[in-house]
């Protein structure tokens, strides 16, 4: 791709076009669903509808190239066997090699799946898929729900159903809350599922103050349920998307509860918040060569060797920062240098004040972010965040040294694969989840705009879609189960002492027949069934009787 990139005209510093990764997945989708290229545009990759002429070029000269070069991409191994059955002598010589064909997942396949198995076995003979349609959740890689529903009237006669609805994994009251839930949804086949492990403990519907409340509740509950001999990796905790877990990762890191994660980078780990912290760690340490090599290969131009000589000259200078602010740079460097420089200088200065460093970090930050990053909307998110998460520390030195204190071994150490013999949290978005079960499971921001995502809201099959994705973070849970509500989101980009924010709505998908089937909780407030919580505020220690005790 990157070949064909290049014969095309395109490098990689042209202004907001995909990167080869974007430009892959835009391809493979555009095969997979057999739609046209601004379909898969519109759909799934709408920020990169203005290049819709180049990406079109771009397409073909990459199939132009696999074909002159002879090899195959991944997408290639299913096209290939898609046009090969197209033949209907050779589908049914295949056909014919196999009396039985058995499809397991078949709501997660595709348009270009389907027609495969339809064609070596057009009369259904032999043929046998499973699946369960209330866990079709995969429409963003090409999955089409339609092939599973529509399945049993492709055939005459018309392909026998059978339903399974004994459910092993979880209790009854977790299956009463799924079952209520998709009893309200659109064109589905209709289940109820039944457990064979008894009622168990009614789930339950927790408010919350804010993000932060969510993390202490959160982590206050799995200490407790690992008290009660829960051990740590039969707990997850599930979100929609990746960065919802960014004020828990660091709660986790604070009380040094060591989890794993899966789907998303790690907070800590996603390139834009390394690369914002860079820079606050070279102004705080002017001699921070790590630092400063990274925050000067975000500016245009500046190559490893670029930055490794104005390295050596701000050395030189005895870390002075307006000797850098003089250094020479290449010419594609110099519109950019003098702003990264002057904020150095300033913010870098001995008495400067801490309040508002992040913010300007930010201002100056935003333009290489839209330079170097797909979907930089979604990492901003990540970034108001981390300045938020600033105002709670009253100086420079005491943010970055408890965030980035040797990144890569504290990262590593608390959220990198675990060893096996070791106890460890679970962290993941409801994607990663499917297929997998805990004993107690915590579904965090479970909001209105978050289940469903604020953007499916236009479309009715989107809808649905996210109705199955919370039906799926539900089902994970074999025992416990907790839908974890904020009250509060504060608004972004506003002033370090701002205090603005907007109210969490509940879920539409949380309707009264819904809600009936949960206890609803106020985080803070003792409840029983699961054990007793005092999430938001923390556990209330009685110091006198303690003093007592001692005698």
């Amino acid at each position: 791709m990157d070949v064909v990139r290049h014969r095309l005209g395109y490098s990689k510093t042209v202004k907001r076009f995909p990167r080869k990764d974007t430009c892959l997945g835009i391809y493979s989708h555009r095969v997979n669903t057999q739609r046209p290229l601004r379909h898969t545009l519109e759909t799934a990759y709408p920020w990169c509808l203005d290049w819709e002429e180049q990406l079109t070029a771009l397409c073909r000269a990459y199939v132009e190239a696999k074909l002159e070069q002879q090899a195959l991409d991944y997408d290639d191994l299913l096209l290939y066997w898609h046009v090969m059955t197209a033949e209907r002598a050779l589908a049914a010589e295949l056909g014919s090699r196999f009396d039985h064909v058995l499809v397991d997942e078949y709501q997660d396949t595709n348009v270009v799946q389907a027609e495969i198995l339809l064609r070596i076995k057009p009369d259904g003979a032999g043929l046998t898929v499973v699946g369960d349609d209330a866990q079709s959740i995969y429409s963003f890689r090409a999955a089409s729900i339609e092939n599973i529903l529509q399945f049993p009237e492709r055939f005459t006669p018309h392909a026998r159903i059978v339903t399974l609805e004994e459910n092993y994994r979880s209790t009854q009251s977790v299956l009463d809350v799924a079952n209520a839930l998709m009893a309200e949804g659109g064109r589905q086949y209709c289940k109820h599922l039944h457990s064979v492990r008894g009622p168990g403990v009614l789930p339950q519907y927790v408010t919350v103050l804010d993000e932060q409340a969510q993390a202490t509740f959160v982590a206050d509950c799995v200490l407790e349920a690992r008290e009660r001999g829960v051990d740590l990796r039969r707990q997850a905790v599930l979100f929609r998307n990746a960065d919802h877990s960014d004020v828990l990762e660091l709660e986790l890191m604070r009380r040094n509860i060591p989890y794993v994660k899966y789907g998303g980078l790690k907070f800590l780990e996603a390139a834009h918040v390394k690369d914002l912290l860079a820079l606050l760690r070279w102004a705080d340490n002017p001699r921070n060569r790590i630092a400063a090599f990274r925050v000067l290969q975000l500016l245009p131009g500046m190559g490893p060797a670029n930055a490794q000589r104005a390295c050596e000259a701000f050395a030189a200078a005895a870390f002075s920062w307006l000797a850098l602010v003089a250094h020479p740079v290449p010419a594609a460097t110099r519109d950019t240098w003098g702003p990264l420089t002057r904020l150095l200088a300033e913010i870098g200065a001995e008495n400067a004040p801490w309040e508002g460093q992040v913010g300007r970090v930010r201002q100056w930050y935003e333009p290489q972010l839209e330079r170097l990053y797909e979907a930089a909307h979604a990492r901003r998110g990540d970034l108001d965040q981390l300045e938020r998460l600033s105002q709670q520390h009253s100086t420079r030195e005491s943010f970055v040294t408890e965030l980035t204190l040797d990144p890569p071994q504290a990262t590593g150490d608390l959220a990198g694969d675990p060893l096996l013999d070791e106890d460890y949290l679970v962290l993941s978005t409801v994607h990663s989840a499917k297929g997998q079960e805990w004993e107690s499971v915590h579904v965090l921001n479970v909001t209105d705009g978050t289940f469903p995502s604020e953007f499916s809201a236009g479309r009715a099959e989107l809808l649905e879609e996210e109705r199955r994705l919370l039906y799926v973070a539900m089902t994970r849970a074999r025992t416990e189960l907790r839908l974890i509500a904020p009250v509060r989101f504060y608004v972004t980009q506003q002033q370090g002492t701002g205090d603005r924010y907007v109210h969490g709505a509940r879920s539409r998908f949380l309707t009264e027949p819904v809600m009936h089937r949960f206890q609803r909780v106020t985080a803070g407030e003792t409840q029983e069934g699961f054990g007793a919580h005092q999430a938001a505020e923390g556990p209330r220690i009685d110091v006198a009787s303690r003093l007592r005790d001692m005698w």
